[in-house]
């Protein structure tokens, strides 16, 4: 992926998430998958829309299986949303743009 987002996998799970102050969203997609693809140019907007506010990452579920399972990730696209490494949302599907940045500046706030 380009732009200013982030690819993760189960190696680097840990320091790019877990311990990452403030707001990373992690978008769990796969290759296949047509409506990953449909929101894949919206999160590389967002990137860099909210650079320095928001980091956000993607895991690919076919390559890491573990991050995927461990926050029983079971339909794609699913956007995780953690906050100084904590999971405090999740986002399933296809949705707007609008539906995304609501969440983020719900969260940035919070």
């Amino acid at each position: 992926m380009s732009g200013r987002t982030v690819d993760v996998t189960d190696a680097t799970w840990s320091t790019e998430v877990e311990q990452a102050a403030g707001l990373v969203l992690v978008d769990f997609w796969a290759e296949w998958c047509g409506p990953c693809r449909i929101i894949a140019p919206t999160l590389e907007a967002l990137a860099e829309e909210y650079a320095g506010k928001a980091k956000i990452a993607k895991v690919d579920t076919d390559t890491n299986q573990a991050t995927a399972m461990k926050f029983n990730v079971r339909s794609i696209p699913a956007v995780l949303f953690f906050k100084d490494g904590k999971h405090i949302d999740t986002v399933i599907g296809a949705v707007p743009r609008a539906a995304f940045e609501q969440k983020i500046l719900a969260h940035l706030a919070a």
